[in-house]
C-alpha cells in the first residue's frame, strides 16, 4: 500500500468543495511525501539497528560518551526526526487503504484490500522475527483491517474524528509532559530521588553484555530480537488508537484536496508556520535538556515533542508549497524513493541489519553513537535518492512491491517498462 500504483487506480470521487484533484499532481505529492518519510524514518531507526532497545530509551543506559558530536546527533534526531515521519508515514498508509480498497460497498477492491494487508502482515512477521525487531508492517496491517471499514467516511467526518481523538492525545501528552516538573518539584527531592530508586531499564555493563551476545553470531542475534521483538509487539497494540486516527486524518487530508496541493496557500503557509514554531521551542527546549538545563525546561521539551504532530504536518505544507510554486526540481527528488517505498523500507533493514549484526557484516554492533550513526544514515539516504530512479528508469515499480502486487493478484503482474 506503499506504492503509487495504488493511487493511478483510484476514483476521484471526493466530497470536497476544492477542485478536482489531477491524478498526475495526486501521484507525485503522495510519492514525494512518502519519500521524505521513508528517509527521515530511517534517521530514528539507526539507534535501534545499532544498540538494544534499552539504549535509546534512556541516556543511564549508554556505555559511550557523550561527546559534543553524540549530543549533537542525539540533539537532531529528538527535534527533526522523533515522532515526525513515521507519523506522515501513518497518515500515507490511511490514504493507501482508500486508494487501494475504494468505496466500501466495491466487493472487488475491498477484496484485493483484505489480500494485501494479508500479504503484508505476512511480510511484517518475516521481517520482524528474521531480520529486525521494530517491524511497522505487520502493525500497520492490523490497523488497516480496522481503517478499512470507515475508509468510504466524508473528509469531514475523518478529520472530526481523527482529529479529534489525535488531539486529545496530544494534550494528554502535553499537559503530562508540563505536570511531571511540577510534580516532582512539589513533591521535594526525596521524592525524586525514590522514583530514581529503581534505575535504569539495563546499566551500562548489562547493555554490552547483549552486544556481545549479538555480536557473537545469527543465532543469539536471533534470540536477543525475537525477545525485543514480543515486547515491541506488545506495546505496538498499544498504538493502535493513535494509529488508526492518524490514518483518518491522512484520508481526510486527501480526500479534501489538502495533500494534493488544492487548497488555499494561505492555509499551507498557516500551516507550517505552525509546525516551525513548534519546531524552534523543541529545538530550544532539547538543547537547554540536554545540557543538564532545569527540570522544568525538560517538561517543556517533553510538551513541544507532544505537539510533533503539527511538525509533521508542517513538513508536508512546505513540501506542497514548494512544489506547488515551482520547486518540483527540488522536491522531485524524493518521488522515486516514495515510488519504491516498501522496498526501501525493507532494504534500509537490510543494509543495517548487514554493518551491525548479521554474520556476513563488519558487526558494527554496539560501537557507534549518535554522531557516527548520522554518517551512516546519510550513506544509506544517498544511496537510496539514486538508486530509486535508476531502477524505475528501467523498471514499472520496485521489486518487493512488484512481489507485494503479483501475490495480492494472484497472477504474474509484467515489471519491466518494455513488457505488455
Amino acid at each position: 500500500m506503499t506504492t503509487s500504483d495504488a493511487d493511478t487506480t483510484a476514483t476521484d470521487r471526493h466530497d470536497s468543495v476544492l477542485a478536482p484533484v489531477a491524478p498526475g499532481d495526486r501521484i507525485f505529492n503522495l510519492d514525494m511525501l512518502r519519500g521524505w518519510a521513508i528517509l527521515g524514518i530511517l534517521a530514528v531507526n539507526a539507534m535501534f539497528f545499532a544498540w538494544p532497545f534499552a539504549v535509546a530509551f534512556s541516556e543511564e543506559t549508554r556505555p559511550y560518551a557523550m561527546s559534543m558530536a553524540n549530543v549533537t546527533g542525539d540533539w537532531v534526531t529528538a527535534v527533526f526526526f522523533q515522532d515526525k515521519f513515521r507519523t506522515l508515514f501513518t497518515m500515507l498508509f490511511g490514504v493507501s487503504i482508500f486508494l487501494v480498497g475504494g468505496e466500501r460497498d466495491n466487493a472487488a477492491r475491498g477484496q484485493l484490500l483484505r489480500r494485501r494487508l494479508f500479504w503484508l502482515g505476512l511480510f511484517g512477521l518475516i521481517h520482524g522475527l528474521a531480520f529486525w525487531y521494530g517491524d511497522i508492517l505487520l502493525h500497520y496491517a492490523y490497523c488497516g483491517l480496522l481503517m478499512m471499514l470507515m475508509r468510504s467516511w466524508s473528509a469531514r467526518r475523518l478529520l472530526w474524528i481523527g482529529g479529534g481523538v489525535t488531539a486529545v492525545w496530544t494534550v494528554l501528552a502535553v499537559g503530562g509532559a508540563l505536570l511531571a516538573p511540577m510534580v516532582m518539584n512539589a513533591m521535594g527531592p526525596e521524592f525524586a530521588a525514590k522514583a530514581a530508586a529503581g534505575g535504569p531499564m539495563a546499566s551500562p555493563a548489562e547493555v554490552m553484555a547483549i552486544v556481545e551476545q549479538v555480536r557473537s553470531g545469527y543465532g543469539p542475534a536471533l534470540l536477543q530480537n525475537l525477545q525485543a521483538w514480543v515486547l515491541a509487539q506488545g506495546f505496538s497494540l498499544f498504538l493502535i488508537p493513535a494509529s488508526v486516527p492518524l490514518m483518518m486524518i491522512g484520508l481526510g487530508l486527501f480526500k479534501s484536496g489538502y495533500l494534493s496541493g488544492r487548497a488555499p496557500a494561505w492555509l499551507y503557509v498557516l500551516m507550517t508556520l505552525i509546525g516551525a514554531a513548534n519546531l524552534a521551542l523543541l529545538g530550544y527546549a532539547e538543547g537547554i535538556k540536554v545540557t543538564g538545563g532545569p527540570l522544568p525546561v525538560a517538561g517543556l521539551a517533553g510538551a513541544a515533542a507532544g505537539a510533533a504532530t503539527l511538525i509533521t504536518l508542517g513538513y508536508a505544507s512546505l513540501l506542497i508549497l514548494m512544489s506547488r510554486f515551482g520547486l518540483k526540481v527540488l522536491t522531485g527528488v524524493l518521488v522515486p524513493v516514495g515510488q519504491m517505498a516498501f522496498t526501501n523500507y525493507l532494504t534500509q533493514t537490510l543494509i543495517m541489519t548487514s554493518l551491525f549484526y548479521m554474520p556476513w557484516g563488519p558487526l558494527w554492533y554496539g560501537t557507534m553513537g549518535p554522531g557516527a550513526l548520522w554518517g551512516v544514515v546519510g550513506a544509506v539516504w544517498l544511496a537510496q535518492l539514486v538508486w530509486s530512479p535508476l531502477w524505475l528508469a528501467r523498471f514499472r515499480m520496485g521489486p518487493l512491491e512488484w512481489l507485494w502486487r503479483c501475490l495480492s493478484y494472484g497472477r504474474w503482474i509484467p515489471i519491466l517498462r518494455s513488457a505488455t
